[in-house]
């Protein structure tokens, strides 16, 4: 697979991107603390027949960092400067966690730049403190960091004894060591994604989508228990869930989502 990669100077600073393949439009959407580098294999099993492009957030990969808190909408106004740059004028979106906030996001406010929506893994849950709780729980030691506050690496054994929920089912050391690498480009700046998410109204956010949408769940994916919750939210949905899935399916079931996300998207 031939990967282009390219930056886009936007109000944020530079923006990091990767793209593949050629055909319809999807943008891609990242899990938080982690960039396009976790994408490749979505992009891989994704890219024939269709035009990939896997963006970097600001302050993740090699975007460049930002000061403060950016919002979903920071990230929106970012996605749409790289479609702008790269000539799409309508696009599918795809993202898994907080990938799929930002999805849900841009469908919202550019609803006449968006043609049909993936979610992987959303993370609703019908008590909006949840998250803000989650992040309380990850950051009490489940991500674990020096003095200064910079994160440390982390083994396969320790998110398999520590923090299960967020690793796959069967991680491996590609796996692990990109997802370290992900964590030292972050650096400080590694809650900002998750505390957008935090910020932002899933429910409102389900509600309003207009498009049509595929909601893909792991099946043991923490906020898998809240589905009918999802679905009673969402117009016009269709819904999977994957069997023996957990976190970062976009990663460790790539082939699988694009099983299901394939016809979806070419219908």
């Amino acid at each position: 697979m031939n990967i282009e990669r390219g930056l886009v100077r936007t109000d944020l600073g530079y923006i990091h991107y990767r793209a593949a393949g050629t055909g319809r439009p999807i943008m891609l959407f990242h899990v938080n603390q982690q960039s396009s580098a976790l994408m490749l294999e979505l992009m891989a099993a994704m890219g024939e027949g269709f035009r990939v492009v896997a963006m970097d957030y600001p302050s993740h990969g090699h975007s460049d960092p930002v000061p403060g808190q950016p919002s979903f909408a920071d990230y929106t106004r970012c996605a749409i400067a790289v479609m702008d740059h790269l000539g799409i004028a309508k696009a599918s979106v795809m993202g898994e966690a907080v990938g799929a906030g930002v999805s849900v996001d841009i469908a919202n406010t550019h609803p006449t730049r968006i043609d049909k929506v993936v979610l992987i893994n959303c993370p609703f849950s019908p008590d909006r403190g949840r998250t803000a709780t989650h992040v309380r729980e990850l950051q009490s030691g489940l991500r674990p960091e020096d003095e200064s506050g910079f994160p440390l690496t982390r083994t396969i054994a320790f998110m398999r004894d520590k923090d299960p929920g967020h690793a796959p089912m069967n991680p491996s050391q590609s796996w692990m060591d990109r997802i370290n690498t992900t964590q030292m480009e972050v650096g400080r700046n590694r809650w900002q994604a998750v505390t957008a998410l935090a910020n932002f109204n899933m429910e409102d956010g389900l509600q309003r989508l207009s498009q049509p949408t595929l909601l893909l769940l792991g099946e043991h994916f923490y906020y898998a228990k809240f589905a009918d919750q999802m679905l009673a939210r969402i117009r016009d949905v269709r819904h999977e869930i994957l069997p023996n899935g957990r976190f970062c399916m976009s990663w460790e079931r790539a082939d699988d989502i694009a099983a299901h996300a394939r016809p979806f998207l070419s219908d």
